[in-house]
């Protein structure tokens, strides 16, 4: 109780102090308080609005920074999780908290490294938030180190399997939204939100808006173009949408309405776990493997950092075997 207490003086004179006027501060109150016998009362709802405000105001600032409202909810709801399950009020969550939190829901969930280092990080983000604007005097995870992962070679689809997916579709809008897939390696959101207007047929290019609202464009190839004019010509919808539900009222096709298509098709197709972005991996890593700079590729994926471009493409072992033996053997 008088650690909490020392802990509360000091958020409190944070803004007058410095670090070490601070640590001074907690020396002094820890020995005044040593003979000291303090029981200290609180309001629970009191301390579960400071808590709910906290994280309103974090929410807010991270939706200003263009955060999208799909992560935006994932973040509040891994926060929101964490917040009941330790029980105090956030200015006094330790890092051991933090650390017996994650173990536990790794222990009782099973949960994956990626999915546990993925908490770690949006509590960074959450607590690190909170130290920049000084509600608290520094971030408990600063001593939660990034969380080992395995990295498994993920699989892309062969030309084979293209064609495969390509002969199976039996609705010129599958084939034309293959297509589009593969020869952009556009996201599945930037795909159902391209209207008609946003095709370029004449210079094979379209502007999708990216995450953050960031615009770029991409290409797609002649045999693209075709599938997509004759789809087009065979609508007899007025919806602007690019790409539409195959019966009335012809909507606006949706994220879960493209997984599930693609995931039938692969399985007519005999190819396993078809989904959208596995075409985005696939043009990744042919367009660094036949030598693309791996800065065009970034911009050709909308990535802010390179790294993030790494992840997706996996380098060919073949042409990894004849550039040694090119440049060293």
């Amino acid at each position: 109780m008088k650690d909490k207490l020392i802990t509360k003086i000091q958020n409190e004179m944070a803004n007058c102090l410095s670090y070490q006027q601070l640590e001074k501060l907690r020396i002094v109150l820890t020995n005044s308080f040593n003979s000291l016998e303090i029981t200290m009362v609180t309001s629970l709802n009191q301390e579960e609005l400071d808590n709910r405000c906290l994280l309103d105001m974090f929410i807010s600032a991270k939706r200003v920074e263009g955060c999208s409202e799909k992560s935006l909810k994932y973040y509040e709801m891994t926060v929101c999780k964490m917040i009941e399950q330790i029980d105090q009020p956030i200015r006094e969550i330790t890092t051991d908290n933090l650390r017996g939190y994650l173990a536990n829901y790794q222990k009782i969930r099973k949960s994956s490294k990626v999915t546990i280092d993925n908490m770690r990080r949006i509590f960074s983000s959450f607590f690190g938030w909170l130290e920049d604007e000084d509600y608290i005097l520094k971030s408990p995870v600063r001593r939660i180190h990034k969380i080992k992962t395995d990295k498994p070679i993920k699989e892309t689809i062969s030309d084979e399997g293209l064609e495969l997916l390509r002969d199976t579709c039996d609705e010129i809008r599958d084939l034309s939204m293959i297509d589009l897939l593969a020869s952009t390696g556009m996201r599945v959101g930037e795909l159902v939100g391209l209207n008609r207007e946003d095709i370029n047929f004449f210079e094979r290019e379209c502007v999708v808006l990216g995450k953050g609202g960031s615009e770029r464009i991409v290409y797609f190839d002649a045999r693209t173009k075709i599938h997509l004019l004759n789809y087009l010509d065979s609508r007899t919808d007025s919806n602007p949408a690019l790409f539409v539900t195959l019966s009335n009222p012809f909507n606006r096709l949706m994220i879960g309405g493209v997984e599930t298509r693609l995931r039938e098709i692969g399985k007519r197709a005999d190819l396993n776990k078809i989904h959208p972005h596995k075409f985005r991996r696939t043009l990744a890593t042919r367009a660094i493997d036949k030598g693309m700079p791996i800065e065009q590729v970034q911009h050709l994926l909308g990535h802010v950092k390179i790294d993030t471009t790494m992840h997706y493409a996996m380098v060919n072992q073949t042409n990894v075997k004849n550039s040694h033996r090119k440049f060293i053997g």
